[in-house]
């Protein structure tokens, strides 16, 4: 049976300098992937620098070797932050007491992952937007996340569905925050995991809410992905669909991302009405049916709405 409502019409994924480099190179994603998962990632207390924080794990583990080339980009990051108008490759080399073509290796590959910027008339390095964007994202995330938990858990309670939040990053929505509904039957779903936004209702929820421009690079980017023949995978019948989301403010995942399962989402607008990312309802198809369509889609209408008036700053994405 598919769902009726408002969707009734619209139904139917020392180092040489070369190794320094590519080591730095893995480290730029690895600093991504710090900061995207808040709970199971990496715990670093800010006391402690992360050069040091390394050579203190091998006292522990000393069978697990660190990586140099890491080691020694994060102390320079560390020593950049120290600095007030930044510092050159050579000033970097002797402070850490690295050779001068391996501060320069790094430094360059820091810099073409986007988290050092080069003053080109003074050669001096700074921190670049990305880190920027890496620390507020982080930041962002913790206060979305308790600001928006005590409502997430009083919508699991009324609706007993698993509860979702997502933001939409690289394309794809991503699970930040997860509340498991009473129920038995489990939802394989877990904080950090990425799925295609086009098919799910946390996705849908959000880019409903972009530009045409925006959209139109989304789908270029990333494509629309079949995960079964509910889904959708036709960008008219996609760009229909978000209109709709747009006419009665929820989302729906009807079996279109996994068979036997739907959601209800909605979007969380910050104070500037920019939508920053969506919360959901997710449960089986004997759990979500026609009958509760319109109770649960107004109850996470209902929440979003508390949660996206709590919301007075800006979230800031990669």
């Amino acid at each position: 049976m598919r769902l009726h409502g408002a969707w009734s019409a619209s139904k139917h994924a020392a180092p040489d300098v070369t190794t320094s480099g590519l080591e730095v190179s893995r480290a730029s994603r690895f600093l991504s992937e710090i900061f995207q998962k808040q709970d199971g990632g990496l715990q670093i207390p800010p006391e402690l620098p992360i050069h040091q924080m390394c050579r203190e794990t091998k006292a522990i583990n000393l069978r697990t070797q660190s990586v140099r080339a890491l080691e020694r980009g994060f102390a320079i990051l560390e020593e950049l932050a120290r600095s007030q108008n930044g510092m050159t490759v050579s000033e970097l080399a002797r402070k850490l007491a690295l050779p001068k073509s391996t501060a320069h290796c790094l430094l360059l590959t820091l810099e073409r992952c986007g988290y050092l910027h080069r003053n080109e008339q003074e050669g001096r390095f700074m921190f670049g937007l990305k880190l920027v964007s890496l620390g507020n994202m982080a930041l962002s995330r913790i206060r979305l996340r308790q600001q928006a938990l005590p409502y997430l858990n009083a919508l699991m309670q009324k609706t007993r569905l698993t509860v979702h939040m997502a933001i939409l990053e690289q394309n794809e929505a991503v699970l930040v925050e997860k509340l498991e509904a009473p129920d038995p039957t489990k939802i394989s779903t877990w904080v950090g995991k990425r799925m295609d936004a086009h098919c799910t209702a946390v996705g849908k929820a959000i880019i409903a809410h972009l530009t045409e421009s925006e959209l139109d690079r989304l789908i270029q980017e990333h494509g629309l992905p079949r995960h079964n023949d509910y889904t959708i995978a036709s960008s008219k019948k996609l760009r229909d669909q978000l209109a709709q989301v747009r006419r009665v403010g929820y989302s729906l995942d009807d079996e279109e991302d996994e068979i036997g399962f739907r959601a209800i989402g909605a979007p969380l607008f910050d104070s500037s009405r920019k939508v920053v990312g969506s919360i959901s309802v997710c449960g089986t198809t004997e759990q979500i049916v026609p009958e509760n369509e319109s109770f649960l889609s107004e109850k996470v209408k209902e929440t979003a709405a508390a949660i996206s008036g709590q919301l007075d700053f800006d979230v800031t994405l990669l």
